[in-house]
């Protein structure tokens, strides 16, 4: 099955993006505004994208600082049962360097020498379409949202996502 895999650092510690994703305040601030979520097991997470249009969540695994899961249980149709994996590792400059030299362009942009590693995980998708191709995309502005979140304390969420840099801040 089709998957979307992303990978990026995060120049604070994991704390913070562990929070970031698992509260309602963090997630409103990068990914979308006025979403409803408790930090639990099984309990389901609400994320409205305009009046008429949400998705649901079911967390199915949290482990603080480390891992959050979800699982797609309302929304588009394609998204239906999806699941989405959040991991979340501390890093150092010279270990990653060593672990995982794949992310020497981000670890060369890296300014401070440790923070978090994120790897992201949307699987279970049935096919590729171009939805999938779309959310792919949109994923990795969410991701560059939360990251901005987590360094800045200024995220890009829906419905700017899409907007350069410059036009969100400004």
């Amino acid at each position: 099955m089709p998957g979307i895999h992303q990978a990026l650092l995060i120049g604070t510690p994991v704390e913070k993006v562990y929070n970031a994703i698992t509260t309602p305040e963090g997630l409103s601030a990068w990914w979308t505004p006025d979403t409803k979520t408790t930090a639990a097991l099984r309990s389901v997470a609400r994320f409205p994208f305009g009046l008429n249009y949400f998705k649901e969540m079911e967390i199915t695994a949290l482990k603080p600082f480390e891992l959050v899961k979800w699982k797609c249980v309302k929304g588009a149709e394609e998204w239906i049962d999806t699941n989405i994996t959040f991991s979340i590792m501390p890093f150092d400059k010279k270990s990653l360097k060593t672990s995982h030299p794949e992310m020497q362009g981000q670890i060369e942009q890296q300014k401070n020498d440790e923070g978090t590693f994120l790897i992201f995980q949307h699987d279970d998708w049935k096919e590729y379409t171009l939805m999938f191709a779309e959310c792919s995309y949109t994923w990795g502005q969410f991701l560059r949202s939360l990251k901005l979140f987590c360094e800045t304390g200024k995220g890009n969420p829906w419905p700017n996502q899409h907007q350069t840099l410059y036009q969100s801040i400004a």
